[in-house]
């Protein structure tokens, strides 16, 4: 049975709830639901489940986008209700021919709940009862049918390929054409290790158990026979030629210079004996406002091409009066030119094409049975409502001041810490040390731990950046266990008086189970502060991958009940994708994560902030 239904507004006025239903609910389903789906663009599915200690819901929606209206219905996952979707729609008919802006409560509703209830009710069970009735006759069909499929294809592979072909007519057969719940047939099905087999392999006599071409084969072994006599004749009349070593380059009739490598003296103990000059490159662009130029010419030639787009497809007379008289209600056929439009252009800025279909789903939700205003065209209100929709994601839903939190953990004696992760090759220990010194220039004290003991090189690698910021690094070589170090480094950081430890891992792919694992104990371990993924601007439907696998590994082996999981995205090499600034949108989306860096170079100062407009603008452009 159904454990709630509500109706509210947008605005969060709760007008009716059913009296019924007098259970308790077991955590916070419905606010999770804004939280979580309503307020980031994820209404497009229609459909949530919620884990709670002790209970797992479902919870179903629909919008009355004209009223601004959401209808809300709630019911334990393990019932499978087939008749929630009805109920929603008859309740959201109903419910709309007597609601008032000026009213609060709807106690009359009450009674036409309970008829509509029995209603959606009987026709669950009435569609439950035709289909067990229908279910066998269907299945008798499909066999047939899989069975005279089978039967053909399998006969012309006898006639074609002999004996060779023999093993296809044994028991895979029962396994392929085997009909599907939606009664389509299945005839790619892998039984008893066989490889799955394509029409046209059959067709041209190669049938899909191993079978190849005798004539292919014989012209491939003439090829190489007569490569390799090619090349013994070859051998045996040339002689094996020496190396040929590369000689400097001589610029200006200058001497040459015998010495070729020029790195620092470096002592037994491996410190370098150079004297060294702490690295001042400047203010940090994090600290700089960014201006965005006006685009207005832009968007005025966007419009002029979509003018004329419309033009070719309707008279100028039609779409004049449809501007001026403004439409009835918007239908979903009058919106799938504009969002498919509007789809393609954000998977050229490299949005995830999965993220890209989800908030089309999600814009065509809001905008469904709204009616367009006068002197308004479809594409503008799609791509306003988009705007609006990538603004609400890309904004950042709690505080991202790193320096109100550092001196809110300094005024409780204890150490910030911050741990980045993320995958191989992206760029942590660089834009860690880019934080580091933006740190310090807000006067703040900064230690490293070198907790990447996995790859050759990092320690060093840290070391170098250490020495030329002139901040303390703790580190224990390589082949230990980065948890303890993490933990050492914090304790160290706590004696010392340094305010902030950037604790530095090693990169890892997100299926990399031995190195995921020792990752969730690093984290369980030292409960850092902030958890950032570093992660690339350069990556497409990947960083979907990337980031949902990385939240799911980290809850998957951490011991707590409530583990800890990506707090921050830091994007890297920004500077390398001119407007393809998909990936930014890709990551927040999937993870929930604000983007609280960025960098943009190779220097120290450069690392900024994200600005949403010029994101959102980009994309959209």
């Amino acid at each position: 049975m159904l454990e709630q239904l509500l109706i509210f507004t947008r605005g969060g006025l709760i007008l009716w709830t059913c009296k019924e239903f007098g259970n308790a609910l077991r955590g916070s389903p419905i606010d999770t639901l804004i939280r979580s789906c309503l307020l980031e663009e994820r209404s497009g599915a229609a459909s949530y489940n919620y884990d709670a200690p002790g209970a797992s819901y479902t919870l179903k929606w629909t919008f009355h986008n004209e009223l601004g209206l959401v209808f809300v219905a709630l019911y334990q996952r393990i019932l499978h209700l087939l008749y929630v979707d009805d109920l929603l729609a008859m309740v959201k008919k109903e419910f709309s021919e007597i609601y008032d802006p000026k009213r609060t409560a709807y106690n009359e509703f009450d009674d036409i709940f309970q008829q509509l209830k029995k209603e959606a009710e009987s026709r669950a069970e009435e569609m439950k009862k035709s289909k067990q009735v229908n279910k066998p006759v269907n299945n008798n069909v499909g066999k047939k049918q899989g069975k005279v499929q089978n039967g053909t294809m399998d006969g012309g592979n006898k006639k074609k390929s002999g004996g060779e072909s023999g093993d296809d007519g044994g028991d895979g057969n029962k396994f392929k054409g085997r009909p599907l719940e939606n009664g389509n047939f299945d005839n790619n099905h892998v039984g008893n290790g066989e490889a799955p087999t394509m029409g046209n392999g059959r067709e041209n006599g190669i049938s899909g158990t191993g079978a190849f071409n005798v004539n292919k084969l014989q012209k491939l072994r003439s090829k190489g026979v007569k490569k390799t006599e090619t090349f013994v004749n070859k051998g045996s009349k040339a002689e094996p030629q020496k190396k040929i070593t590369k000689k400097n380059r001589v610029w200006n009739d200058s001497p040459s210079e015998s010495k070729l490598d020029f790195t620092d003296p470096v002592s037994e103990n491996g410190v370098e004996n150079i004297a060294v000059v702490a690295a001042d490159q400047g203010e940090s662009m994090m600290d700089k406002e960014e201006i965005i130029n006006s685009e207005s010419d832009t968007e005025e030639e966007e419009m002029a091409n979509d003018n004329r787009v419309e033009t070719k497809k309707k008279s100028w007379f039609s779409s004049m009066f449809q501007s001026i008289a403004g439409k009835a209600n918007l239908e979903k056929s009058d919106l799938e030119p504009a969002l498919k439009a509007l789809k393609d252009r954000l998977m050229t800025k490299n949005v995830a094409e999965e993220i890209a279909e989800k908030l089309c789903e999600s814009v065509a939700a809001s905008l469904e049975g709204k009616k367009l205003a006068s002197f308004t065209r479809v594409s503008s209100t799609v791509q306003a409502a988009m705007e609006e929709a990538l603004v609400r994601i890309l904004t950042p839903r709690r505080s991202i001041d790193i320096l109100r939190d550092v001196h809110a953990a300094k005024e409780q004696g204890k150490p910030y810490v911050v741990v980045f992760v993320g995958v191989n090759g992206v760029g942590k220990s660089t834009n860690l040390a880019k934080v580091a010194y933006w740190l310090l220039q807000h006067k703040i004290n900064v230690m490293m731990a070198a907790c990447d003991t996995f790859r050759s090189g990092a320690v060093e690698q840290l070391r170098t950046h250490a020495r030329r910021l002139q901040i303390p690094i703790y580190e224990k070589g390589y082949e230990k266990d980065p948890a303890i170090v993490a933990k050492e480094a914090i304790q160290e950081a706590s004696r010392n008086g340094s305010d902030v430890v950037l604790v530095d891992t090693a990169g890892r792919m997100q299926d990399n189970e031995p190195l995921m694992r020792a990752l969730s104990k690093l984290i369980y371990v030292n409960t850092p502060d902030l958890v950032l993924f570093v992660g690339e601007a350069l990556v497409g439907n990947d960083a979907v991958d990337q980031l949902s696998k990385f939240n799911q590994k980290l809850a998957d082996f951490s011991p707590s009940p409530n583990p800890r999981l990506i707090d921050g995205i830091l994007l890297t090499k920004f500077d390398t994708i001119d407007d393809k600034v998909g990936a930014a949108l890709s990551m927040v989306y999937i993870s929930g994560a604000p983007v609280m860096f960025v960098g943009c170079g190779q220097s120290y100062t450069d690392l900024k902030k994200l600005n949403v407009k010029s994101i959102v603008k980009t994309l959209l452009k």
